[in-house]
């Protein structure tokens, strides 16, 4: 009995595709369960990372940025570099941070006069004439 070309071909063929299927079949696929925290902490690293990004892209931003000597380009290559509880850390400092400059004069001098006006009510000072104590 004589084979041909086509005949081994053929046989070559189907012995690759043996091997192939018990090669896929030796090789598990590997699932797990992920948790629904995991899934909402990586998509907050992300988040936290554009947000970051997105500040350091405001033009006031960039322009502070080289008013201090820093150029932005590197400033965002480096919030590239960071790691995600860097990042993390970062935003919540900037969500800590006052918008303006500062605590407003304003403010400072409305607040002091309400502890003048309660240290009169409760008696503890005498500086306003028209607050009688509750004693």
């Amino acid at each position: 009995m004589k084979t041909t070309t086509r005949e081994l071909a053929k046989r070559f063929i189907a012995l690759l595709c043996v091997l192939a299927l018990v090669g896929a079949s030796l090789s598990p696929a590997i699932a797990g369960m992920v948790a629904t925290d995991q899934l909402i902490a990586a998509e907050q690293v992300q988040a936290d990372r554009e947000r970051l990004m997105a500040t350091l892209s405001r033009d006031d931003v960039r322009q502070q940025l080289s008013a201090m000597g820093v150029n932005p380009a590197q400033a965002a290559e480096r919030v590239s570099r960071m790691t995600d509880s860097e990042v993390a850390a970062l935003n919540q400092r900037l969500d800590e941070l006052p918008a303006g400059a500062g605590p407003s004069v304003l403010g400072v001098l409305l607040v002091v006069f309400i502890v003048f006006v309660i240290t009169d009510a409760i008696g503890a000072t005498d500086i306003f004439p028209f607050i009688r104590p509750v004693n």
